[in-house]
């Protein structure tokens, strides 16, 4: 299933740069005599993955805003913040996550602009911070001998007041469909630095940074985002 998510996450991206270029193309003809003027503002969004799995997956539920302010001609700070609940639910525990989080960074537009155009093919930085709490529903103790099964027992246990804080560097295309409207792509892979582990359980979930694995700090996500850019100076 992971593997399925990437695909379609590198056919989009493909498809998002395909799109800005022809875009630019039909605009070229038109654009190259004017005037150079770029569009300093603040794109204020909504990361649609989020809340398509919420409407499909009944696990899960979650909602993503984010916003960026350009302060030179290639570089955006950059912010994102957000909600996640998420059920895990393993052979031998049921768990659940729920918490809010807040990303806070820097992007870096790569792509040199035709006159008129203010699409990116960018990368960026994140800090992240993470507040949650867990708690495991149901799960079983195994006895380790096959004539005494595994007993489960359903008495919940609550982990509250959790943090966690990571590193998480971004890839992706902002392409402008219409006028200061923007369709996104972006692949995020994330560094775990710090984390409140609880007694005797480990965090299967971290709000923001998605899906925790036992061996390793590295985690990924992606997003799909609309936005709108709210002009306020040329330059």
């Amino acid at each position: 299933m992971r593997m399925k998510h990437m695909l379609l996450f590198f056919i989009s991206l493909l498809f998002f740069s395909c799109f800005s270029v022809k875009a630019q193309e039909e605009n070229l003809v038109d654009n190259d005599t004017l005037p150079k003027n770029n569009i300093y503002g603040l794109r204020l969004g909504i990361d649609l993955a989020k809340p398509v799995r919420s409407l499909i997956d009944d696990d899960y539920s979650g909602i993503e805003f984010m916003a960026d302010f350009r302060i030179t001609n290639t570089f955006y700070i950059a912010a994102e913040i957000g909600n996640d609940k998420d059920e895990q639910i393993e052979s031998n525990l049921v768990s659940s996550t729920k918490g809010n989080y807040i990303k806070i960074g820097a992007d870096f537009n790569a792509y040199n602009n035709w006159v008129g155009m203010n699409n990116a093919i960018f990368a960026g930085l994140r800090y992240g911070v993470s507040t949650f709490d867990q708690e495991i529903t149901s799960y079983s103790i195994y006895t380790g001998d096959t004539t005494f099964p595994s007993t489960t027992i359903e008495e919940p246990i609550e982990y509250t007041g959790l943090s966690a804080h990571w590193a998480e560097f971004i890839f992706g295309v902002k392409t402008e469909v219409y006028t200061n409207l923007f369709l996104s792509i972006q692949l995020q892979l994330k560094y775990l630095i710090k984390e409140d582990i609880p007694s005797n359980f480990n965090n299967l979930y971290i709000p923001g940074f998605n899906r925790t694995y036992d061996f390793s700090e590295f985690g990924a996500g992606f997003g799909y985002g609309i936005s709108y850019l709210i002009p306020i100076y040329k330059k």
